[in-house]
Protein backbone atom coordinates (compact mmCIF):
# COMPACT_ATOMS: atom_id res chain seq x y z
CA UNK A 1 0.00 0.00 0.00
CA UNK A 2 1.04 3.63 -0.63
CA UNK A 3 -0.82 5.57 1.91
CA UNK A 4 -2.81 4.68 4.68
CA UNK A 5 -5.30 6.13 7.18
CA UNK A 6 -4.79 5.15 10.65
CA UNK A 7 -7.84 5.70 13.22
CA UNK A 8 -6.80 4.32 16.79
CA UNK A 9 -8.92 5.36 20.20
CA UNK A 10 -8.22 8.03 22.79
CA UNK A 11 -7.70 4.89 24.88
CA UNK A 12 -4.23 4.27 23.08
CA UNK A 13 -2.77 6.76 24.97
CA UNK A 14 -3.15 5.40 28.15
CA UNK A 15 -3.28 1.75 30.13
CA UNK A 16 -6.48 -0.86 29.36
CA UNK A 17 -8.93 0.67 32.08
CA UNK A 18 -6.93 4.30 32.89
CA UNK A 19 -7.55 7.82 31.69
CA UNK A 20 -5.41 10.69 30.58
CA UNK A 21 -2.53 10.58 29.40
CA UNK A 22 0.62 8.00 29.90
CA UNK A 23 3.42 8.24 27.96
CA UNK A 24 4.47 4.89 27.74
CA UNK A 25 1.14 3.84 26.41
CA UNK A 26 1.81 6.71 23.55
CA UNK A 27 5.00 5.17 22.92
CA UNK A 28 3.88 1.73 22.48
CA UNK A 29 1.67 3.71 19.70
CA UNK A 30 4.34 5.74 18.14
CA UNK A 31 6.58 2.41 17.87
CA UNK A 32 4.36 0.86 16.14
CA UNK A 33 3.45 3.98 13.45
CA UNK A 34 7.50 4.34 13.16
CA UNK A 35 8.05 0.41 12.53
CA UNK A 36 5.12 1.24 9.61
CA UNK A 37 6.80 3.98 8.17
CA UNK A 38 10.08 2.61 7.90
CA UNK A 39 8.61 0.33 4.78
CA UNK A 40 7.72 3.62 3.11
CA UNK A 41 3.86 3.53 3.73
CA UNK A 42 2.21 7.15 4.18
CA UNK A 43 0.43 7.20 7.08
CA UNK A 44 -2.24 9.46 8.09
CA UNK A 45 -3.34 9.29 12.00
CA UNK A 46 -7.12 10.12 13.25
CA UNK A 47 -7.83 10.00 16.96
CA UNK A 48 -10.44 9.84 19.28
CA UNK A 49 -10.15 11.91 23.11
CA UNK A 50 -12.45 9.37 25.22
CA UNK A 51 -9.45 8.92 27.86
CA UNK A 52 -9.47 12.98 28.39
CA UNK A 53 -13.68 13.59 27.67
CA UNK A 54 -16.50 12.35 25.83
CA UNK A 55 -18.80 14.54 24.97
CA UNK A 56 -21.49 11.70 25.80
CA UNK A 57 -20.55 11.65 29.35
CA UNK A 58 -22.48 15.41 29.89
CA UNK A 59 -25.75 14.04 28.83
CA UNK A 60 -26.86 14.32 32.50
CA UNK A 61 -25.44 18.01 32.67
CA UNK A 62 -27.44 18.91 29.57
CA UNK A 63 -29.32 21.84 31.19
CA UNK A 64 -26.19 23.51 31.78
CA UNK A 65 -23.90 22.34 29.04
CA UNK A 66 -25.48 22.37 25.81
CA UNK A 67 -24.81 18.80 23.54
CA UNK A 68 -22.78 21.37 20.36
CA UNK A 69 -20.66 22.75 23.06
CA UNK A 70 -19.64 19.03 24.57
CA UNK A 71 -18.56 17.64 21.26
CA UNK A 72 -16.85 20.54 21.01
CA UNK A 73 -15.08 20.03 24.18
CA UNK A 74 -14.31 16.44 22.80
CA UNK A 75 -12.79 17.58 20.10
CA UNK A 76 -10.12 19.79 21.93
CA UNK A 77 -9.94 16.52 23.36
CA UNK A 78 -7.88 14.87 20.36
CA UNK A 79 -5.60 17.54 19.92
CA UNK A 80 -4.19 17.01 23.41
CA UNK A 81 -4.06 14.04 22.20
CA UNK A 82 -2.00 14.73 19.06
CA UNK A 83 0.15 16.86 21.16
CA UNK A 84 1.50 14.01 22.89
CA UNK A 85 1.46 11.73 19.58
CA UNK A 86 3.45 14.18 18.19
CA UNK A 87 6.13 14.50 20.65
CA UNK A 88 6.75 11.14 21.38
CA UNK A 89 7.12 10.47 16.96
CA UNK A 90 9.63 12.90 17.34
CA UNK A 91 12.12 11.82 19.82
CA UNK A 92 11.64 8.71 18.26
CA UNK A 93 13.26 10.57 14.87
CA UNK A 94 10.30 9.89 13.11
CA UNK A 95 8.86 13.55 11.58
CA UNK A 96 5.08 14.19 12.17
CA UNK A 97 2.93 17.07 11.90
CA UNK A 98 -0.39 18.09 13.91
CA UNK A 99 -3.17 19.39 11.62
CA UNK A 100 -6.27 19.86 13.20
CA UNK A 101 -9.75 20.97 11.56
CA UNK A 102 -9.99 23.58 15.27
CA UNK A 103 -8.25 26.64 14.34
CA UNK A 104 -5.71 27.38 16.43
CA UNK A 105 -2.64 28.53 15.52
CA UNK A 106 0.10 28.96 18.29
CA UNK A 107 -0.88 25.13 18.52
CA UNK A 108 -1.12 23.39 15.28
CA UNK A 109 -1.44 24.21 11.42
CA UNK A 110 -4.88 24.49 10.46
CA UNK A 111 -5.97 20.87 7.70
CA UNK A 112 -6.54 21.20 4.25
CA UNK A 113 -6.07 18.43 2.36
CA UNK A 114 -3.24 19.70 0.20
CA UNK A 115 -0.99 20.37 2.97
CA UNK A 116 -2.22 17.25 4.39
CA UNK A 117 -0.86 15.13 1.17
CA UNK A 118 2.18 17.37 0.93
CA UNK A 119 3.22 16.32 4.49
CA UNK A 120 2.63 12.76 3.70
CA UNK A 121 4.88 12.81 0.31
CA UNK A 122 7.27 14.08 2.50
CA UNK A 123 7.56 11.37 4.66
CA UNK A 124 5.75 12.80 7.82
CA UNK A 125 3.32 11.10 9.55
CA UNK A 126 0.37 13.55 9.82
CA UNK A 127 -1.76 13.88 12.76
CA UNK A 128 -5.55 14.41 12.04
CA UNK A 129 -6.89 16.29 14.98
CA UNK A 130 -9.95 18.00 15.63
CA UNK A 131 -12.80 15.42 14.13
CA UNK A 132 -13.92 17.29 11.15
CA UNK A 133 -14.34 20.28 12.95
CA UNK A 134 -18.17 19.88 13.56
CA UNK A 135 -20.63 18.31 16.24
CA UNK A 136 -22.33 15.80 16.08
CA UNK A 137 -19.60 13.89 13.82
CA UNK A 138 -17.61 11.05 15.61
CA UNK A 139 -14.02 10.18 15.24
CA UNK A 140 -15.23 7.22 13.05
CA UNK A 141 -16.63 9.18 10.89
CA UNK A 142 -14.28 11.95 10.63
CA UNK A 143 -11.29 8.92 9.76
CA UNK A 144 -14.10 7.63 6.63
CA UNK A 145 -13.88 11.39 5.53
CA UNK A 146 -9.93 11.86 5.69
CA UNK A 147 -9.33 8.63 4.15
CA UNK A 148 -11.48 9.29 1.33
CA UNK A 149 -10.24 13.10 1.34
CA UNK A 150 -6.51 11.90 0.98
CA UNK A 151 -6.90 8.88 -1.58
CA UNK A 152 -5.72 6.29 1.42
CA UNK A 153 -5.62 2.92 -0.06
CA UNK A 154 -7.57 1.49 3.20
CA UNK A 155 -9.20 2.71 6.17
CA UNK A 156 -7.02 0.98 9.57
CA UNK A 157 -8.97 0.53 12.62
CA UNK A 158 -6.97 0.06 15.54
CA UNK A 159 -8.86 -1.69 18.96
CA UNK A 160 -7.54 -3.44 21.69
CA UNK A 161 -8.88 -6.89 21.01
CA UNK A 162 -8.71 -9.04 17.66
CA UNK A 163 -11.06 -7.66 15.09
CA UNK A 164 -14.74 -7.91 14.87
CA UNK A 165 -16.95 -9.77 17.32
CA UNK A 166 -21.13 -10.14 17.56
CA UNK A 167 -20.65 -8.85 21.06
CA UNK A 168 -17.39 -7.34 23.36
CA UNK A 169 -15.32 -10.41 23.56
CA UNK A 170 -13.61 -9.13 26.78
CA UNK A 171 -17.30 -9.29 28.31
CA UNK A 172 -18.71 -12.87 26.31
CA UNK A 173 -16.66 -15.31 25.79
CA UNK A 174 -19.13 -16.61 23.33
CA UNK A 175 -19.12 -13.81 20.87
CA UNK A 176 -18.47 -14.65 17.52
CA UNK A 177 -15.19 -13.59 15.53
CA UNK A 178 -15.69 -12.09 11.84
CA UNK A 179 -12.67 -12.43 9.60
CA UNK A 180 -14.56 -10.84 6.97
CA UNK A 181 -17.52 -8.57 6.48
CA UNK A 182 -19.33 -6.56 3.97
CA UNK A 183 -20.50 -3.43 4.52
CA UNK A 184 -23.75 -4.44 4.51
CA UNK A 185 -23.32 -7.51 7.02
CA UNK A 186 -22.24 -5.30 9.39
CA UNK A 187 -24.92 -2.54 8.90
CA UNK A 188 -27.70 -4.97 8.93
CA UNK A 189 -25.66 -6.81 12.57
CA UNK A 190 -25.74 -3.49 14.24
CA UNK A 191 -22.13 -3.91 14.97
CA UNK A 192 -20.55 -0.90 17.63
CA UNK A 193 -16.83 -1.21 16.85
CA UNK A 194 -17.45 1.42 14.01
CA UNK A 195 -20.44 3.79 13.75
CA UNK A 196 -23.24 2.82 11.43
CA UNK A 197 -22.28 6.66 9.19
CA UNK A 198 -18.43 5.76 8.84
CA UNK A 199 -19.31 2.16 7.11
CA UNK A 200 -22.17 4.02 4.99
CA UNK A 201 -19.29 6.51 3.96
CA UNK A 202 -16.75 3.70 3.12
CA UNK A 203 -19.41 1.67 1.32
CA UNK A 204 -20.10 4.22 -0.74
CA UNK A 205 -16.69 5.47 -1.52
CA UNK A 206 -15.62 2.00 -1.50
CA UNK A 207 -13.19 2.38 0.95
CA UNK A 208 -11.83 -0.80 2.69
CA UNK A 209 -11.32 -1.21 6.57
CA UNK A 210 -9.24 -3.61 8.59
CA UNK A 211 -10.16 -3.70 12.08
CA UNK A 212 -7.31 -5.46 14.68
CA UNK A 213 -5.52 -4.95 17.69
CA UNK A 214 -2.47 -2.81 17.65
CA UNK A 215 -1.45 -4.07 21.46
CA UNK A 216 0.44 -7.22 19.23
CA UNK A 217 3.59 -5.95 18.14
CA UNK A 218 4.11 -5.61 14.49
CA UNK A 219 0.00 -5.97 13.83
CA UNK A 220 0.16 -2.60 12.38
CA UNK A 221 2.97 -3.36 9.77
CA UNK A 222 1.03 -6.62 9.23
CA UNK A 223 -1.98 -4.32 8.15
CA UNK A 224 -0.16 -2.05 5.94
CA UNK A 225 1.25 -5.58 4.17
CA UNK A 226 -2.46 -6.66 3.68
CA UNK A 227 -1.43 -9.93 5.94
CA UNK A 228 -4.29 -11.13 6.74
CA UNK A 229 -4.97 -9.84 10.56
CA UNK A 230 -8.03 -8.73 12.27
CA UNK A 231 -11.60 -8.62 10.36
CA UNK A 232 -11.61 -6.81 6.33
CA UNK A 233 -14.55 -5.24 5.84
CA UNK A 234 -15.15 -4.19 2.24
Amino acid sequence: MKRVLLKVSGETCCPAGDRGIVMDAVHLLARQIREAAQTGVQIGLVMGGGNILRGSQFKAASQSIQAATAHTMGMLATIINGLAIQDALESLGQPARLLTAVAMESVADLYTRRTAIRHLERGRIVLLAGGTGSPYVTTDTAAAQRAIELGADILLKATKVDGVYSDDPEKNPNAIYYPSLSYEEFLAKNLRVLDQECIAKCKENQMPIRVFNYRTEGNLVRAVHEEEIGTLIR
